[in-house]
Order: C-alpha cells, then sequence, then structure tokens
C-alpha cells in the first residue's frame, strides 16, 4: 500500500491489523499488549465509551480507567492518529473520522458498534488487512455478515472439550489392587497431575477397583485418607464426590475447583467441608461465602438496607444449602442458620469487596465462578492469606455474563492453569444427586 488514508500512513498498516471493540479492553486491561508484532486500532468511540465506563467502581471500571492511563503513556511516545509503537513490536492507532456511509441500509449509525464495524469495513475496503476483536458475539457474527474476519479476544480462551477432569481411570493387574489395599500406595507409570483422583481397575476383571489420588511429593498413587468422612453428615453418593471430599478436607491442597452442573452437589459439598473444619477441627477462623451474582455495572450499594440485608437474595441458594445442612429435617432452620452468622462462622462477602483484602486462616467458596472473568478471579485468589483455603464452585455451561462462554470464564482459566501445581487440585462432577428430576433436567433440557 502506498499513499495516506485519512491522514494514515498506508505503509504502516501493512501486515495484520487488529480492530478492537471497547468489551475487550473492559474483559482484559491488557489486551493491548496482547497482539505482539501486529498493529492495533481503535476509534474514537472507543475511547468516549472508555470514558463513561471510568467512573465506575466495577471491575469494568477499574479496567476502564487502566486502559485510559496505558494510551495516555503512550501518546507521551508520538501521534496515535499517526501511529504509537507497542513494547511488542506493533503500533497503536486511534481513528478519529466517522465511516457510517460505508453500512448497510438497516443499521443505526448512531449506535458505536456499528460504528467500529463501519471503520473496519472502510479500512478493509482500502486494501488493510483488518480483523474485528469483540468478546460480543452478536458484534462479531455482524462483523462476519458484513464481510469483516471477526474473532473473539483468544487470550485465556480454554479448550473447553479437553479441559482437565481432576481424575483418570487406569487399567492395571489384580496384583497391582492388591499391593495397593496392602500398602496404601502404589506406583504407577503416568502422567499424572498433583492431586489428581485416581481409579484403579482390574483389566481382567473390572468390578475390582479401588479409589487412590497421585501425590506428586512421593510421586506415588496413595489411598485417599476420607473415604470414610462424613463432614457434617454429608457422605460421598458417588466417585467423584469421593475425589471432591478428598481434596476439600485436605488442609495442605489450598485451592480447589469443582465443576458440574445443577444437582451435583458442588457447592453442598464444600460448605459441609468448610463447616467441618472450621466449626470441629478448629483449621481455619470462619467460612467467607461469596457469589458474583451482582449484575455487572450494579454496586450492592443501590440495594437497601445493610451488607448482608443487600446479599441476603443473592445469597439464597447458599441459605438452602445450609438449612440442609444444619437440620435435614428442615425443622426451625433459619434460627440455626443464623447462629452460623451471629457467631462470625460464616460470613457473606460480594466479590466486588473482596480486592484489596488480605485474607488469612479462612476457608473461602466463592460459588457461581464461571460468571468471573480471568482477572476476577485472580483478583479473588491473590487475596488468599496465609493458611487460607479457596474453593471455587461453579457451571460452566450456566453463564450469566454475556461477554464469557465455557472457554473463557474464569473457572475454567485456573482449572488449566493450576493443573500441575502441588497445592491445587480439581474435579469435575457428572451426576446430579439431587433427585430423579433434576438429574433428567440437567441431561434433557
Amino acid at each position: 500500500m502506498d499513499g495516506t488514508l485519512d491522514g494514515f500512513d498506508l505503509g504502516a498498516l501493512a501486515g495484520r491489523c487488529y480492530l478492537l471493540d471497547t468489551n475487550v479492553l473492559l474483559h482484559d486491561a491488557t489486551a493491548l499488549l496482547a497482539f505482539d508484532e501486529h498493529n492495533i486500532i481503535l476509534t474514537i468511540d472507543i475511547l468516549e465509551e472508555l470514558d463513561r465506563f471510568k467512573r465506575g467502581n466495577d471491575e469494568r471500571g477499574r479496567n476502564a480507567r487502566y486502559v485510559i492511563r496505558t494510551i495516555d503513556e503512550l501518546r507521551g511516545k508520538g501521534s496515535l492518529p499517526q501511529g504509537v509503537a507497542l513494547p511488542g513490536g506493533g503500533k497503536l492507532f486511534v481513528m478519529v473520522d466517522d465511516y457510517v456511509d460505508h453500512l448497510p441500509r438497516g443499521m443505526d449509525g448512531n449506535i458505536p458498534d456499528n460504528r467500529i464495524l463501519a471503520t473496519g469495513l472502510f479500512l478493509e475496503k482500502n486494501g488493510v488487512n483488518i480483523i474485528f476483536v469483540s468478546k460480543d458475539i452478536n458484534a462479531r457474527v455482524k462483523g462476519e455478515i458484513l464481510g469483516l474476519q471477526a474473532e473473539d479476544l483468544q487470550r485465556s480462551r480454554i479448550d473447553f472439550d479437553e479441559l482437565y477432569t481432576g481424575w483418570a481411570e487406569i487399567d492395571c493387574t489384580g496384583q497391582d489392587i492388591d499391593l495397593f489395599y496392602q500398602n496404601k500406595a502404589i506406583k504407577l507409570d503416568g502422567p499424572f497431575y498433583p492431586n489428581q483422583g485416581v481409579l484403579l481397575r482390574n483389566e481382567s476383571n473390572g468390578k475390582q477397583t479401588a479409589l487412590g489420588i497421585y501425590r506428586a511429593d512421593t510421586g506415588q498413587i496413595e489411598s485417599l485418607k476420607h473415604y470414610e468422612a462424613r463432614p457434617w453428615g454429608i457422605q460421598a453418593l458417588n466417585l467423584q464426590q469421593h475425589f471432591a471430599l478428598e481434596l476439600l478436607l485436605r488442609p495442605d491442597i489450598e485451592l480447589v475447583t469443582m465443576l458440574g452442573q445443577a444437582g451435583t452437589g458442588k457447592t453442598l459439598l464444600a460448605l459441609a467441608a468448610g463447616l467441618h473444619q472450621v466449626a470441629e477441627k478448629k483449621l481455619y477462623r470462619r467460612i467467607m461465602v461469596s457469589r458474583p451474582v451482582i449484575p455487572l455495572g450494579r454496586d450492592i450499594g443501590y440495594l437497601p438496607g445493610t451488607k448482608e440485608e443487600k446479599l441476603e437474595s443473592w445469597m439464597e441458594p447458599v441459605q438452602d444449602n445450609l438449612k440442609f445442612l444444619v437440620d435435614p429435617q428442615l425443622e426451625q432452620t433459619s434460627e440455626k442458620v443464623d447462629y452460623l452468622f451471629a457467631t462470625g462462622m460464616i460470613e457473606i462477602e460480594a466479590v466486588t469487596y473482596i480486592r484489596g483484602r488480605s485474607l488469612p486462616g479462612l476457608f473461602i467458596l466463592i460459588d457461581e465462578a464461571q460468571n468471573l472473568t480471568p482477572h476476577e478471579v485472580k483478583t479473588a485468589v491473590s487475596r488468599a492469606g496465609k493458611d487460607t483455603k479457596v474453593v471455587l464452585t461453579g457451571d460452566a455451561y450456566q453463564i450469566d455474563n454475556p461477554y464469557l462462554d465455557a472457554s473463557s470464564n474464569g473457572l475454567t482459566y485456573v482449572v488449566e492453569r493450576f493443573k500441575g501445581q502441588s497445592i491445587y487440585g480439581h474435579i469435575t462432577l457428572n451426576k446430579s444427586e439431587r433427585s430423579r428430576l433434576a438429574s433428567l433436567a440437567a441431561e434433557l433440557l
């Protein structure tokens, strides 16, 4: 390409160029550094939207302020319209002109997303190798329909179909299983991940099995220490729940993730294990329960009452599990649950307000963690102080955040990134134990 195009040196736009949607920067404040040697193009509409979001106290507001500061630092190195060098070798360009006349009839040129797409069309028609990047599925669909190459932000995306399940089935000899029961440990060829659950099955007699957990410090599969455990009267009902309780009840495993559909027992098992270790074993000072259920862009300060009163409706699923734990007959359960909160054994906290805190000696349960971004999960988990255990639970198929999916949410991101760490354990729960109806609903609907 030669010449200039609305103030751009066309030679500077050679190679691959990425046109970013605002939601990419609100999702990942460091996205400007994620494209290596390639050029990044923003529009003036994006700066306007960042300005609108920067006043928020939520994660999007913080990300907007971070991006604005980053752009301000970059503009000190040159002209943004002419292109400013990025650390990876590419350049950042900001386009200020309006190209809505490139939109087809029927597309509203007053909508910021459409104006960003119009910029992409303008560049594409003038020979620029442009790729539109957005976290908004509909914006990507519109981009493809208009003839643009459109992609999700690939950074932090996980291949969900290949996601680590936390356990493996190994065929072995009957002699191996006998030896395992005799010594309570056995060394077998892997590969295994630290704290991975292992089902040993006799290759000639499928009914002979044994359960163990791989320990990286010894390089052996060891028998489950908590196979017979019944924390607060709750016992494991299936294979994966046995592995889950083992991870939850081992203090040396400081981070646990549990994935599973509704009714698989994620929250119930975590709360039972937490109460057991706080009230009976005294391993932790208290349980902190949090759910990222406050709608994005809203703060609990807009709701009436104390913090606990504001969060009460959002914590009903947790309350239901607590009521079952304190009394399976569901008699006078409200008073018993209130006692747990009144004595400080359990506290609730909005994920928004975990940021900036240091949380030592706690059993932290973050429920519905699939609605967190990778950065939000990092913010929450990095608050853990000395002698704290963090448990993340969620269902990757029930995501309420419009910019996340099964492959890009914070929970699956943690599973992929932590699976080789000695202080981490994961289990995917497959079987619903809530009721026959709940199991069928999860399978059929």
